[in-house]
């Protein structure tokens, strides 16, 4: 053997290694998901085994070669746990489907990644009926829930999620894949264009859920009991149904009930000491407990959120902070990035900051993970200073990065070995990184660049505001200007002249808005980010029609 050669054990990283590591460590470790009608559902790492094992049996018999893809389209709960690792374990790849998307999106999609079954819960069986005839590649559908709940469907042939494993065996041989062969596939957003599939191997998976819950980020071991409110059909809820198991913590499953009420709720019935999700789920608890709950400390278990998905607002930050004292740590990362890349964490040095300093950096999207990489770049593709002011675009590469789309789509986002995220960014001194805005939502007024997230960020430090989303609409001089569109938590209070004074404090005069504009609901995306393109459409003429541009 030449001395160059590794004298180490070939051995993969496979996806089905994650659950069997934890049903050694931590085989009576607990997994609660709420169901559809409110109750609980309760069971231990091993018994989830035994189910997957019976799954991964089932799924055989049903047929598939290696790398096919099988879809899920469903909530948080333990059946969709089930599916992550007898899918992609036994071979195939699980492609997760979002129940937010268009009928057009939804057989886009099915149809471009050939999913050969789909397994459904209940109340996403209409989805499917009105697109059957579409997606012809579907040989069956399976219904996640009991026999005796099996609903009247139009979809055929179906197939009862308990019957396909009922008669199985609880041991399962695996099958010994490659490090390198696909487990897992989810789209973009498709905000321009169709969505692209982004597709994970086993390697990438795992070593995301080993650097992902450790210290650096999530910190998870087996005290923690983890509520991921991140959708599982995005992005793998940031991949924490493969690193809680890992490092051995309880998981609570929310199902579909995402309202301020039932977090609540769910946080005190199981004490919930770690919670994920996107800043509208935080913002939505924060309103029930302000105006429903007059106590002290009404989340006396829960000790850190992980807020990513969208900008952190800093108010937000703060009143977590001051009112639950729940430390907020910022984070950030894409489809394309397995997600996670980067974290706002907790450290010694960050508590002997003064308050304010400390928020500023939760609010930002924290330091790169071990494995990754991240720059930023000017136009001329040169690497712009680290100096927390000047911005760039940024770029990002490491082990759970993408290389390529799925089917070898979006070549022209990779270039000299960099993912180009599309978002605008700067990293300061310390290797801060904070997301400035992306690349399609940043307002190009007059030769000169504004930013939405901060101009949304500043007006949220106006006490009336609940939500904040600033866009830019055509204007015959300045080719863009902004607007906001705000919800407000008491209206009797709101005056315009206050929130402009809190602007004026934050921003520079010319990034005042043109417009402030009320609303009783902003949209949002299944994911809970704001919709800004279908609001950049709907308001695109906006000060030419009300007479409000310069000419």
């Amino acid at each position: 053997m030449s001395d160059h050669q590794s004298a180490m054990m070939p051995i993969p990283l496979l996806t089905s290694d994650l659950i069997k590591s934890a049903v050694i460590r931590y085989p009576e470790q607990t997994i609660i998901s709420v169901m559809p009608d409110g109750n609980k559902h309760e069971y231990t790492y091993l018994d989830a085994y035994k189910r997957i094992n019976q799954l991964a049996n089932g799924l055989t018999k049903l047929g598939f070669k290696l790398g096919d893809r099988i879809a899920t389209l469903a909530n948080n709960h333990y059946r969709h746990f089930e599916l992550y690792y007898a899918i992609g374990g036994s071979g195939a790849v699980v492609h997760t489907l979002n129940p937010r998307l268009f009928e057009e999106q939804l057989e886009y999609i099915i149809e471009h990644a050939q999913d050969e079954y789909i397994f459904v819960d209940p109340c996403f069986v209409p989805l499917l009926e009105k697109i059957q005839a579409r997606i012809p590649c579907v040989k069956a559908f399976i219904i996640n829930c009991d026999e005796d709940t099996m609903p009247s469907t139009l979809l055929e042939p179906v197939i009862c999620y308990e019957t396909l494993i009922k008669n199985e065996s609880e041991a399962f041989q695996w099958p010994n894949l490659k490090a390198t062969d696909n487990c897992g596939l989810c789209y973009t957003s498709g905000t321009t264009g169709n969505p692209k599939g982004v597709i994970y191997d086993h390697q990438a998976t795992v070593l995301h859920a080993m650097m992902s819950g450790s210290n650096q980020f999530l910190g998870f071991n087996e005290w923690d009991i983890v509520m991921p409110v991140v959708p599982m059909y995005h992005v793998v809820a940031w991949g924490i149904p493969f690193s809680a198991p890992l490092f051995g913590s309880k998981l609570v499953f929310c199902g579909d009930k995402l309202d301020g009420q039932s977090l609540h709720q769910l946080i005190q019935s199981e004490q919930v000491n770690k919670g994920f999700g996107v800043p509208t789920i935080w913002l939505g608890l924060h309103n029930y407990l302000e105006s429903k709950l007059q106590q002290a400390n009404p989340l006396p278990s829960l000790e850190l959120i992980g807020v990513g998905g969208a900008a952190s607002p800093k108010n937000l930050v703060k009143v977590y902070a001051k009112q639950y004292d729940v430390f907020w740590m910022g984070l950030w990362g894409m489809t394309e990035t397995s997600p996670l890349i980067s974290a706002a964490i907790n450290s010694p040095r960050l508590q002997k900051l003064n308050p304010e300093s400390r928020y500023e950096i939760q609010s930002s999207a924290g330091k790169p993970i071990f494995g990754t990489q991240i720059e930023i770049f000017d136009s001329a593709n040169q690497v712009v200073p680290h100096d927390g002011i000047q911005q760039g675009r940024l770029k990002v590469k490491g082990p759970w990065v993408l290389k390529h789309y799925f089917k070898g789509e979006g070549k022209e986002n990779f270039q000299n070995g960099w993912f180009d995220t599309g978002d605008i960014a700067v990293i300061n001194q310390e290797g801060y990184l904070r997301i400035v805005d992306r690349a399609k939502d940043v307002i190009k007024s007059g030769g000169e660049w504004i930013s939405s997230v901060q101009l949304e960020d500043a007006a949220l430090d106006y006490a009336c505001i609940n939500e904040a989303c600033v866009i830019g609409v055509k204007h015959p001089k300045w080719d863009e200007r902004p607007i906001l569109l705000i919800t407000l938590k008491d209206n009797n209070s709101f005056q315009q002249e206050e929130l402009i004074k809190v602007l004026k404090q934050k921003v520079a005069k010319w990034w005042l808005p043109d417009a402030i504009i009320i609303q009783d609901t902003l949209p949002h995306t299944g994911t809970g980010k704001l919709k800004k393109i279908d609001l950049r459409i709907e308001y695109e003429n906006y000060l030419i029609e009300q007479g409000l541009s310069e000419y």
